[in-house]
């Protein structure tokens, strides 16, 4: 994967700054290898969901790797597995890391607090800050009472080129991903279905802090899963289309 991790691309200072249709289409792609692993005939829980463990090709088509804490859902009438608690701080949902027990919905967690990192350009935990500014979620809750201001959130390196229905939706969708009560997140199928429906970015871009964008309602139906970790395709996420399995 010869552009390397996600996480570098996003936080180190000397990398090129994504652009937002390259933002959506990681996003997208990273969701769809979520989306398969759970609706597998034999579900997968991923359990360690985070910027650096998605890998990106020379085209920015993103895969999931490092599998060394995936888990084996649950079956039958179980509700969820119990387990020693595993991941990274940060990534982990609250009610995983109080309990040790793991449904998909933890999955659904983490990759919301990796969608906060794409938009905001933050770290899900920054040590260089302090009280709410260390913690990412806790920092986005707090600026999107009003999503009217989401360009208080947004990162300064995109120059405020994104579309601003687009934004609006995709930090909806984080917010419900990180949601505390685990029964309220969607499932992943419906995280794709959103994804794959955001705006084109030939849509009215944001240009100042002064523009306020409406609150379009975020839920579509959802798509049947892509047998894949990877995507194909346009890099567009408006026009994306469904992919055939590898």
């Amino acid at each position: 994967m010869p552009r390397g991790s996600l996480e570098n691309h996003l936080f180190k200072r000397s990398a090129q700054p994504l652009s937002w249709e390259t933002r959506v289409k990681v996003a997208i792609g990273a969701a769809r290898g979520l989306c398969f692993l759970h609706s597998s005939e034999s579900q997968v829980i991923y359990r360690d969901f985070k910027a650096s463990n998605i890998l990106l090709d020379s085209e920015f088509n993103a895969k999931l790797s490092d599998f060394g804490l995936a888990k084996a859902g649950p079956t039958g009438d179980q509700t969820h597995v119990s387990t020693q608690v595993m991941g990274t701080h940060g990534y982990a949902a609250p009610e995983y890391v109080a309990t040790g027990r793991l449904t998909a919905k933890c999955d659904v967690y983490s990759f919301g607090v990796v969608l906060l990192e794409l938009l905001t350009g933050r770290r899900a935990v920054d040590n260089t800050n302090t009280g709410i500014e260390q913690k990412l979620v806790k920092w986005a809750q707090g600026h999107l009472e009003d999503k009217r201001k989401i360009f208080r959130i947004m990162d300064t390196r995109l120059g405020g080129q994104y579309p601003r229905k687009g934004a609006c939706m995709a930090a909806t969708l984080a917010m419900d991903c990180v949601s505390s009560d685990a029964k309220s997140r969607p499932h992943m199928d419906e995280v794709l279905a959103i994804l794959e429906e955001l705006p084109s970015p030939k849509c009215m871009f944001i240009s100042s802090p002064s523009e306020k964008p409406t609150i379009p309602s975020p839920y579509a139906k959802s798509p049947a899963c892509h047998d894949t970790l990877t995507p194909r395709g346009s890099p567009l996420p408006a026009h994306m289309k469904s992919p055939k399995a590898r």
